[in-house]
């Protein structure tokens, strides 16, 4: 595999698991320095270990996106570690089920704590490093959910996935002026851990509602990523690229 990203620094959020390992494992094969941010670096040493035998550069940092202070601390340590960081990928995120009957303040505050504000916490404490960057990049997990399409029982993270947008939109402006580009993927249905147990008949029907026919690879979000954190995405920023296969373009069930 050609090492086109060699020489980069990585930092990727919730990087322990689904979407978050490929988009590590995406850059890490490409020659990059990974940093994976977890909030249990145990649950990602395997993992790391795993592509560092291979002979990628990578390394486990014990974050919490929803503390301000605990981002700083990971992103000086990064830069201690590899000596900059120019890709911030923004991924933490989490996804409860909870009717709207059943849910609670605590409940919708959590999900916007982890996923919106996360977000902001993870940039924030990386932008003195991006800004020494000789190309900035920033990019958000999003979701199809929420800015494009709604799903029950997910009203809080549909919020939460468009609260995302908003904030990238008006921070593409303000980071313009340090080079910096900000944009986000819109996965649809990926397969991942969290997919394991739902049984065989609801994945056939996930699969029936994309037109390609079948459920994205974690491996496809990461490199709709990794194009918006390349060099050929440098005129870039404030954008959103979905990654579905297709699913939010049918009209009704049959038109697939």
């Amino acid at each position: 595999m050609v090492n086109t990203e060699k020489g980069r620094v990585v930092l990727v959020t919730g990087a322990s698991r689904g979407i978050g390992k490929g988009i590590v494992s995406g850059f890490a094969k490409r020659g990059a320095s990974v940093a994976m941010v977890v909030r249990n670096a145990d649950a990602a040493r395997d993992f790391a270990m795993e592509l560092s035998d291979a002979g990628s550069t990578v390394a486990v940092f014990a974050g919490d996106v929803t503390d301000r202070e605990s981002m700083d601390q990971v992103s000086t340590k990064v830069v201690e570690r590899f000596g900059g960081i120019d890709v911030v990928c923004a991924n933490a995120g989490i996804f409860p089920s909870a009717r709207l009957d059943a849910m609670t303040g605590d409940a919708w505050d959590e999900v916007l704590r982890v996923n919106a504000r996360g977000t902001l916490f993870t940039v924030q404490a990386a932008l003195p490093f991006l800004r020494k960057s000789a190309a900035g990049r920033i990019v958000i997990t999003s979701s199809i959910t929420g800015p494009v399409t709604g799903y029950a029982g997910w009203s809080h993270y549909a919020a939460s996935k468009a609260a995302q947008l908003g904030f990238m939109r008006s921070a593409a402006l303000e980071l313009a002026h340090d080079r910096i580009t900000i944009n986000a993927v819109l996965p649809g249905n990926i397969h991942t851990e969290g997919l394991v147990d739902i049984g065989d008949d609801y994945l056939r029907k996930m699969e029936a509602s994309i037109p390609l026919g079948h459920l994205g690879d974690v491996a496809d979000v990461a490199s709709a990523v990794m194009f918006l954190a390349s060099p050929e995405a440098r005129f870039i920023t404030g954008q959103t690229l979905i990654v579905d296969g297709g699913q939010t373009l049918p009209e009704n069930s049959d038109a697939c």
